[in-house]
Order: C-alpha cells, then structure tokens, then sequence
C-alpha cells in the first residue's frame, strides 16, 4: 500500500519527489520516499497505485461528503468550463454560478446570513472573517475592537493568521500573527474537568471567558471564533449547552461569533448548517469550505449577518479584500451541483439516521483496553488511546499508537487518520450498513493488533 517513488520508473509517481506535503514528516519522506499514492476514486472507496481498494475513512480530508465520482457534480464543472471558464467577481464583475451559489448559501444558512464571500480554503474564510470584522468596527468608530477569542484545541487553518487562532501545538517552532489572539479553556470534559459534572464544568467554561473578556477589555474584542465539534484538534464535543451559553455572553459584551463550519457543515452532522439546528446558537458570521463543493473543486464562503454588511456597504469607498479564484466559475458550478444532489438524495436526513449507527458502532470500541475515549457525533468521530485506562494516561509521543493502528487498518482496507494518540474517522456520507459495519470491525481488529503487540 506504499510505493517508492525514488525508484518508481512512472513519471508522474517520480515527480511526486518534488512535492513538499502537507503536515508531512519531510525528514521521514526524505529519507525512505515511502508514499500511499491514490489513483481512483469511486463512492466510498479510493484505489492506490497497487490496485488496493480502500474504504475512505477521512473522505479525502474531511471533505467529499457526496462521495467519489459523482457525476453530476463532474458534468456540471464540464459543463461551466465549456461555457465559461474563468472570471473574476472584482469590481463590478460577476457571473451567474458565483451569484447563485451565493443565493443558495443565504437560503441554506441560518437566520439573517445572507451575505456571501467567496475565497478557496477554509484557512482564508476564516482570515476574512477577521479583516471583515476589523473594517467592519473601524467603519462604526472602534477601531480598538481588533482582538479575537480563540480556544485551546482549536484549529481555524494554516495562513499566518488562522494558524495563530488555531491551537499552539499546530505552531510550534513556526511564526505567526502576535498580539490579537487569546485562547480560552479548552472544553473537553473528559480531560479537563476532572472532579466536576458536565453542567459545572460548563459553567467553569464560561466562567473563564468572562474573567478573560473583562481582563482583555470587551471594548478590545472583535470576535469570538469556535468550531462547532473541534475537528483536527482531536473530536473535542462541548459540554452540552457551550456554544448557546457563549453565544449569550458574546452578544451580553457586543462581541461577534464566528461559527467555523469548515468541517461540520453540508451534512457531516447532518444538517446543511449545525450551529444552529445541533448547537442552538446564531452565529453572525458562518465559515466554511469543504463539503461546499464535496471537495471537488477548492472553494470556501464566508457568510455574514446582513447587519455587518450593511455597515461595511454604507459609505463609499472600495471592499479592499479578495482572492483572483474567489466565486471561481468551476468551483460555484460544483457547490451548486453538490448542494443539488445532496437535497435530492436527502443526503443531511439520511446521515441523522447512517451517522448515528456508525457513532454506535465506534462507541462500542470503548470497552478495549487501550481506548480511553471515543467522541464525536455522526460521521466525525475519534478514538483516543491511552496507557492506563482508569487514570486515562496518554502514551507517549514517541509510541506512535494512532499512527500504529492507522497502518494496521490500512493493511485491513481502511484509511484512517492518525493524531498523535488520537485516530479520526471522517467518512464519506454514502456509506451504507454494511459497509458501517466492515468499519468497525477493521477498527476492532487493527486496534486490538496493536493492543496485543504492546
């Protein structure tokens, strides 16, 4: 399930020596040249370049929520480059595909978002979200509100500024943004309010942002920013009732909430938006990406209150902020096809019954030696292992448990991702009982494999 791509006589698979990968051991690369090299795709399979047909068990990366190959996403970006590949929405440009995949999105989202901006990663809908908002207050005359709230375990994105709202693990040894970031408490219940109820360690939760906020100053702080389930800082679910309580405090201390929907929304917990339908909190900004187009073109929104563009809309003067790809033709073409398909097919509806079952079938790994927790909700899950179950002790670094039991589920026909201790499953949405089931059973074996060997 790994090619050397070094001595590969291929020239696209030699070539990919020269790719510098993502997230990647460079060091470890480097020096064996090992690679899983992906060639096809279909439903809720990949194939490598051994011929291996695997379940996609990180949907590519959180993203292709409709599944591989679906054609009526593909003919639709066909079809828009056959009549208009490429032009840009600056000025006082538009095009049909940005302008209704815009329309959709106001439709879809909650409340009074109806306002859309296109970029193409997760990473730069958040960054506008800030600079939207830092215009925003220098238009209302508080130019001091520049300070945003971020947590603990967070991950916003990659950019020099959506690297400083993430969690500091993601940084370290890196540079980024200074002086505008401020993490609250993590809220991880099982790790971090040792001794207390949910409903106490909620209330110790908010009670920490608002000692912070009357620290900082809330005429300081533009924007409080939160995942709705914190995705790659490990499945991390609030305490039931956080993001309604943060909500209430943000809008107590005229503090904007950005909701970032990157990972969580087009159906992954199945509903087109959760922040307000799961979590029951109105955000005024909504970022997301990824399932936007089922990862078949790069394409990202950021989706504000109408109150928030009416203000930076109101006097002249140019919105000085935009991206060359932003409401790319293709990339609008393949939301709308996505968001088609996923209503016609009732994708969101079916997950609130399919996500369920798989969250089931992963919780029933809790009673293995080496898991300490399974989390998560729907089609967004992970399992953390640990050394010593009862005083929940993390193994070490250096064990490299997640990234043990991702290899033995790959051999088993199952990609996994592999965090640190933590394994997370991000699936397709199209997987079916059957296929929920073999899932779970690949877990089991692969984790007990690793149990044992230990």
């Amino acid at each position: 399930m790994s090619l050397d791509l070094d001595t590969s006589t291929d020239g696209v698979l030699t070539a990919d020596t020269h790719l510098v990968q993502s997230f990647a051991d460079l060091n470890a690369l480097k020096q064996d040249g090992a690679r899983t090299v992906i060639v096809g795709a279909e439903g809720a399979y990949v194939t490598d370049s051994e011929g291996n047909q695997l379940i996609d068990g990180i949907g590519g990366l959180w993203c292709v929520n409709a599944g591989h190959r679906r054609r009526e996403i593909i003919d639709a970006i066909t079809e828009q480059l056959e009549t208009l590949d490429f032009y840009s929405t600056f000025y006082n440009f538009t095009h049909p595909a940005a302008a209704g995949l815009a329309a959709k999105l106001a439709e879809l989202a909650p409340g009074h978002l109806n306002k859309v901006h296109f970029g193409n990663s997760g990473s730069v809908a958040n960054d506008s979200a800030i600079r939207i908002l830092h215009h925003y207050y220098n238009r209302l005359g508080q130019p001091k509100k520049k300070q945003v709230l971020s947590r603990q375990g967070a991950y916003h994105g990659s950019t020099y500024l959506a690297i400083a709202m993430t969690t500091p693990e993601y940084s370290e040894g890196w540079d980024k943004a200074e002086g505008l970031i401020h993490h609250l408490k993590k809220p991880h219940h099982w790790r971090e309010g040792e001794g207390m109820s949910e409903a106490e360690f909620l209330d110790a939760l908010i009670a920490d942002a608002k000692g912070r906020i009357e620290a900082i100053g809330a005429e300081n702080i533009a924007c409080f920013i939160a995942e709705p389930i914190m995705g790659a800082g490990g499945i991390i679910v609030p305490p039931k009732g956080y993001h309604a309580a943060m909500g209430a405090l943000c809008r107590d201390y005229e503090i904007k909430y950005i909701s970032d929907e990157v990972v969580t929304a087009f159906g992954r917990l199945g509903h087109f938006f959760a922040s307000k339908d799961v979590f029951d909190v109105q955000p005024d900004i909504i970022t997301t990406a990824k399932g936007l187009t089922s990862g078949y073109q790069p394409l990202s929104a950021t989706i504000m209150s109408d109150e928030i563009y009416e203000v930076i809309s109101g006097e002249s003067g140019s919105f000085l902020h935009g991206m060359t790809y932003s409401g790319h033709p293709a990339a609008a073409a393949a939301g709308l096809a996505n968001i088609a398909l996923m209503e016609r097919d009732q994708i969101p509806q079916t997950v609130r019954t399919t996500g369920k079952l798989f969250e089931g079938k992963l919780r029933d790994l809790a009673d293995m030696d080496m898991v300490g927790e399974v989390r998560g909700s729907h089609f967004m899950m992970g399992i953390e292992f640990v050394r010593d179950k009862a005083a929940k002790t993390p193994f070490e670094v250096e064990d490299m448990i997640g990234l043990k039991v991702a290899q033995a589920a790959q051999k088993r026909g199952l990609i996994a991702r592999p965090l640190g201790n933590i394994l997370i499953l991000s699936p397709t949405l199209v997987m079916d009982e059957a296929m929920i089931d073999t899932t779970a059973g690949i877990l089991c074996e692969s984790i007990a494999e690793v149990q044992n060997s230990l």
